[in-house]
């Protein structure tokens, strides 16, 4: 049965408006959510898996508790996405739990977000972090691994290891990000 959804994500030009458009109606179908992760994560990693990435980054932002159900599944899938059009829109998910889950301590979150999705979590962004992404990537990878070394203490120097390397050769953005990290690290 075609749900319509493959409809909405087939947008030709990536405008904003488009995705939008494509978010607002998984909003109102919300029961197609897991078919967009479905698309997200298929195998082919093509133009269409980065168009419903777009689409779902927009859709939890919105509204954010739509994903929770399926927390098992984009944790477990997030590591086979390699194309930064689809890794860049994941990273701001994984930035937003994290600021919902350590900063504002959002309940059902903190119910919901498991040890085992903290971990791979930790696992995927340090991958991030030391493979060839966008800057925008790796900041976002940042702050996952900042909030996540406040509950694990081995990830703070892990992570402060990684930025000292690299700093020195990174472009301005991750300078930037990676100087208020370690000013953060060290603070704490």
């Amino acid at each position: 049965m075609d749900s319509g959804l493959l409809e909405q994500i087939s947008y030709e030009k990536a405008y904003r408006e488009n995705r939008m458009n494509g978010a607002l109606w998984v909003l109102d179908h919300p029961e197609t959510f897991r078919e967009l992760l479905d698309y997200v994560f298929n195998d082919k990693q093509d133009e269409l898996s980065h168009k419903a990435a777009w689409v779902m980054e927009f859709v939890f932002l919105k509204q954010p508790p739509i994903l929770f159900p399926h927390l098992d599944y984009f944790f477990e899938s997030i590591p086979k996405v390699k194309k930064d059009q689809s890794v860049r829109p994941l990273a701001n998910l994984c930035e937003k739990l994290c600021l919902d889950y350590y900063k504002k301590r959002n309940p059902e979150l903190r119910k919901l977000l498991t040890e085992e999705h903290k971990l791979q979590m930790t696992e995927f962004c340090f991958d991030w972090m030391i493979t060839d992404q966008k800057v925008a990537c790796q900041a976002r990878a940042m702050i996952c691994l900042y909030y996540l070394g406040t509950e694990y203490d081995w990830i703070h120097p892990e992570l402060e290891q990684i930025i000292e390397r690299n700093i020195h050769t990174g472009s301005a953005g991750y300078k930037n990000r990676g100087g208020k990290i370690l000013a953060k690290i060290r603070r704490s």
